[in-house]
């Protein structure tokens, strides 16, 4: 049962941070070519589509199963310190960031009606939203990033040892 959960925990918090890492070197690149009303609208789209039940396993999934792995591996204090630090990572960095950074961006520009603004006020929202959004997702990244690699870390160690 041990193994089969910590084998959740990896693959999920992996899936978590490909999701992640492959934003950053694809849509966000992607989205820095593309006018304000256009970039708006795709995001608020994507806002949409991203709260589906596949999304919410990986994500929630990820940090759930974290919790668990890190009680299962108090038997071994080393791999129990890294799983430790990696889920602390993943709740706060992850997790955290996202739901205090992110959602709410995404949620000023859910509110927000594209159609009644002038190209002024187009700018100034993606030039706001952008940078903050952006911002927020690069922590995320590094922070899931970091977890995964403690975790991948602690499977060294469980076999080393």
């Amino acid at each position: 049962m041990k193994t089969a959960v910590f084998f959740i925990t990896v693959l999920l918090n992996a899936l978590s941070t490909g999701f992640f890492f492959a934003w950053s070197v694809s849509v966000i690149l992607g989205t820095k070519k593309i006018g304000h009303v256009m970039y708006l609208e795709t995001m608020q789209n994507i806002n949409r589509e991203i709260l589906n039940p596949v999304f919410f396993i990986v994500f929630f999934g990820s940090l759930i199963s974290l919790v668990i792995s890190t009680y299962l591996q108090f038997n071994n204090k080393t791999v129990f310190v890294l799983v430790l630090a990696s889920t602390i990572i993943y709740l706060f960095g992850t997790f955290g960031v996202t739901a205090f950074g992110n959602v709410p961006l995404n949620n000023e520009l859910e509110a927000l009606n594209i159609t009644n603004l002038n190209l002024m006020e187009l700018k100034g929202f993606r030039t706001y939203y952008e940078s903050a959004w952006n911002h927020f997702h690069s922590i995320r990244t590094i922070s899931s990033m970091v977890s995964f690699i403690l975790l991948l870390i602690s499977i060294f160690i469980q076999k080393t040892f």
